[in-house]
């Protein structure tokens, strides 16, 4: 009697579908459990059935392309990036159909899609964007991903924490940003600058990209010498202000900003679109930028540049990631190693941030 795949699955303790994966070589797996499947595919001189592999992999064209907001010009580079792979394909008629889902940050709406793709059969998935730190969501969102992988569907994350999906012994291929080392060199250049009074005004407190930049922001406080108060970490805490990724947050933020603390010599934004809002409210208050406030923004969006005056940031190459996160959902590119590729982080030093004026409260 032939050994089947579900044999191999039982002697090694594993999924059917993670015994593929294994043999397909497409997608990350951990090494013990790669391991494991190799010695019992060795043990039980298994060998592949092609029609049944066939009949395994049978997936849809379909690949679902998860965003929190289409208009905004951090996703639409990614987007189109990774939609230019996805229907590219290697050779005429081999590309796919990318479909984009616009969750509108909803946590409800990205699961209801990842559900609607499943029932598609999805051959693959991209998650852009941070993640919702919730272990109820982050729970909900591992199981669909687990099952869509098991499925036959490449499964990958795009500017978001690598996601183990432990039920299947696979990990999400993961395409990483460095938002904490890109916070941290945006303030340590404030400081180099001269500025001790710095406000900070971040996103959504549920995100991790906002939790990541905080936390860069204010390693590059702590470690450093200079000292505003004696209660720097409390300081801080007082000059941070929570809102959404828009301009409007960002106007509303450096008001309350300016009124926690009126000699206020620097503002950094958690993205450029904040810091057009920000650069907005400090007109209307009367003050210039860099002359008495320096502003600072994150990811190097395509306006930053032609902004007056040209907005200092940190560049993430979105749309080089993007086309990563492509060709790893098509299988055209092997997983990094341990399933996760982190895009570093460029400081552009621009026009609008300068040494402090000396203006005070």
């Amino acid at each position: 009697m032939a050994v089947t795949l579900a044999d191999v699955a039982a002697r090694a303790g594993v999924s059917s579908a993670t015994v593929s994966r294994v043999l397909n070589g497409n997608y990350p797996v951990a090494g013990s459990t790669r391991e494991r499947v190799r010695r019992a595919v060795a043990e039980l001189d298994y060998v592949v059935n092609g029609q049944a592999r066939a009949l395994a992999a049978a997936t849809s064209d379909l690949v679902g392309v998860l965003v929190n907001d289409v208009a905004d010009p951090f996703f639409g580079l990614i987007a189109s990036a990774v939609q230019a792979e996805i229907s590219a394909g290697a050779a005429p008629g081999g590309g796919k159909l990318a479909v984009v889902c616009n969750t509108g940050g909803s946590p409800e709406a990205e699961l209801t899609y990842l559900t609607l793709l499943e029932r598609q059969r999805a051959a693959g998935v991209v998650l852009t964007g941070g993640a919702v730190e919730s272990e109820e969501h982050t729970a909900a969102v591992t199981a669909r991903l687990t099952r869509l992988a098991a499925s036959g569907a490449n499964v990958v994350l795009c500017g978001r924490p690598p996601l183990p999906l432990p039920d299947s012994g696979l990990v999400a291929a993961t395409v990483a940003f460095d938002n904490r080392g890109g916070a941290r060199r945006l303030t340590e250049h404030l400081l180099s600058l001269g500025h001790r009074r710095i406000g900070y005004v971040t996103g959504p407190v549920e995100r991790s990209t906002s939790r990541h930049r905080l936390e860069g922001h204010r390693a590059a406080l702590a470690e450093s010498s200079a000292r505003v108060t004696s209660d720097p970490e409390a300081y801080a805490e007082r000059l941070t202000v929570h809102g959404t990724y828009d301009r409007a947050s960002g106007y509303d933020a450096a008001l309350e900003l300016l009124r926690r603390d009126t000699g206020l010599t620097a503002i950094v934004a958690a993205n450029d679109t904040v810091a057009l809002g920000v650069c907005a409210a400090l007109r209307d208050q009367g003050l210039s930028i860099p002359g008495d406030v320096s502003v600072a923004g994150f990811d190097d969006l395509p306006f930053s540049a032609d902004v007056s005056p040209a907005l200092t940031t940190v560049r993430i190459p979105l749309q080089e990631a993007g086309a990563r996160a492509g060709r790893l959902v098509m299988g055209r590119l092997s997983p990094p190693p341990g399933g996760v590729a982190t895009i570093r982080t460029e400081l552009m030093v621009r026009g609008s941030t300068a040494p402090p004026s000396g203006r005070s409260a």
